[in-house]
């Protein structure tokens, strides 16, 4: 996730702008891609669906 809204701690750039927890209301409107569940501790997304929502904004 830090790789999409950045990390300014680590000097990690933000893709999308927004707030960890803005991110993850935005997964449960539907308005930001659903994740991909990993493991227990370990969440991803599609690049293909990261990049179709940049494409979009």
């Amino acid at each position: 996730m830090r790789q999409i809204i950045g990390d300014p701690k680590a000097g990690i750039p933000a893709l999308i702008p927004v707030k960890k927890s803005c991110w993850w209301e935005g997964v449960k409107s539907g308005r930001f891609p659903k994740p991909v569940k990993l493991g227990p501790r370990v969440t991803a997304w599609r690049v293909d669906d990261i990049r179709a929502l940049i494409a979009s904004a």
